[in-house]
C-alpha cells in the first residue's frame, strides 16, 4: 500500500478528472478500505479542498470548487506536464510569455528534486508555425467571458493591412468560440451588421464594455468550429476543404512527390509517374504550385486548372522576352 501523502495525491488527481467518484470505485482503485478511504477524504478537507459526499445506494464523493485557494498538490507526473506546458506556452504565444517564465521559475523553486531533475532534463525548443502574437490577457478574459455568458460584443477592430493611425471599425457580432491557431488568437463570431460569420484576430480587437444582450448560440457553418476556421484560411465558404481542387499527372515516381504535398494525395501510377490531386484558394494559386515539381504536366482537370496552365504560359512567356534591366 502506498504511503498516506501519495495517496492522498492519487486521491486528489482522481476527484479532479470527473464530477462524481462512487466511493466503492476509489477504494478499488486506491486499493484501501471505505474508512482509510474517509480518513484521507477528511485529511484533504482539512487543507481546504472542497470535498461534498454523494448520497445515494452507492454513496461517493464530489470535488467542488473552493473558496479559497489550499496548497496545489501535484504527483510527480502532474508537476513535468505543468513545467512542460509553461515552457511551450512561454514561446508559443498562448500565454504572456514572461508570465509564463515567471510561473514557470515559481513551479520549478518548490519542486522535489528527483521531479525537478526530470524537468530539467527534457530539453526542446518549441517554435510556433507563425509569429506569434501577443493578446492583452484583459482581453482575452473579456472575449471569453462574452462567450461563456452568451452576450453580443462591441469592439473596435483594425483588420489586417489597415493604417494603424486610421479608425479602427465598430463591430457588433455574438461571439461563439476563441480559437488558438498556429500561434494566435482568434474570435469565430455572428457579424449582427453583416449578418454573416466572421473571423476576428484577438490581438486587433479592443472590446467595449458593457456588452450586449444574451443570444441564443446559432451553429458554425457545418457544425464543428475547426473545419469551419481550417476553411476560412483557405478561403473557402464550404467548411475544411480547398475552393480549387484539381488533378494531374507528373513523370516523377510518387515517392519524390509526396513528401512537398500536405494535404493533397499522390497516387503511384507506374515506377516513373504519379497522379497528384491537390488543391489551392485559386486555380492560377494551384498551377503555380504543381509547376514547382519541373517535370512533365499531362492529364490535367478540370478545364479551369488547364486554363490557369495557359495564363500563366502567357504570363511567364511575356517576363522571359522582356530585356533585362
Amino acid at each position: 500500500m502506498a504511503g498516506s501523502p501519495s495517496r492522498m495525491l492519487r486521491l486528489l488527481s482522481m476527484l479532479q478528472t470527473r464530477r462524481d467518484w462512487p466511493g466503492r470505485v476509489l477504494s478499488e482503485r486506491l486499493e484501501i478500505s471505505d474508512r482509510t478511504l474517509r480518513r484521507d477524504v477528511d485529511h484533504l478537507r482539512e487543507l481546504g479542498y472542497r470535498i461534498t459526499a454523494i448520497k445515494g445506494p452507492d454513496g461517493g464523493y464530489r470535488l467542488d470548487a473552493g473558496s479559497e485557494l489550499p496548497p496545489l498538490l501535484f504527483d510527480d507526473d502532474q508537476a513535468v506536464a505543468l513545467a512542460l506546458a509553461l515552457q511551450v506556452a512561454a514561446v508559443s504565444g498562448a500565454a504572456d510569455g514572461e508570465a509564463a517564465l515567471r510561473a514557470l521559475a515559481t513551479v520549478r523553486q518548490v519542486l522535489p528534486s528527483r521531479v525537478r531533475h526530470r524537468v530539467d532534463g527534457v530539453t526542446f525548443t518549441a517554435l510556433p508555425a507563425e509569429p506569434a502574437a501577443t493578446v492583452d490577457t484583459a482581453v482575452l478574459l473579456a472575449v471569453s467571458a462574452a462567450v461563456r455568458a452568451r452576450e453580443v460584443l462591441r469592439f473596435d477592430y483594425l483588420a489586417v493591412g489597415q493604417d494603424p493611425d486610421t479608425a479602427p471599425s465598430r463591430c457588433r457580432g455574438e461571439p461563439h468560440h476563441v480559437v488558438f491557431r498556429n500561434g494566435r488568437w482568434y474570435l469565430v463570431a455572428w457579424n449582427l451588421d453583416r449578418e454573416d460569420w466572421r473571423v476576428y484576430r484577438l490581438d486587433r480587437l479592443t472590446p467595449r464594455i458593457p456588452t450586449g444582450p444574451r443570444f441564443t448560440p446559432r451553429t458554425v457553418p457545418g457544425g464543428n468550429v475547426h473545419d469551419f476556421l481550417a476553411g476560412r484560411f483557405k478561403g473557402s465558404d464550404r467548411g475544411n476543404a480547398w475552393p480549387c481542387t484539381g488533378e494531374v499527372v507528373l513523370a516523377l515516381p510518387a515517392r519524390e512527390v509526396a513528401p512537398f504535398v500536405h494535404d493533397g494525395t499522390v497516387e503511384p501510377l507506374d515506377g516513373d509517374r504519379c497522379r497528384l490531386v491537390a488543391g489551392s484558394w485559386s486555380w492560377v494559386a494551384l498551377a503555380a504550385s504543381i509547376g514547382r515539381f519541373d517535370t512533365a504536366i499531362t492529364d490535367v482537370a478540370p478545364h479551369e486548372l488547364e486554363d490557369a496552365f495557359e495564363l500563366l504560359s502567357r504570363r511567364f512567356a511575356e517576363a522571359a522576352s522582356r530585356p533585362l534591366p
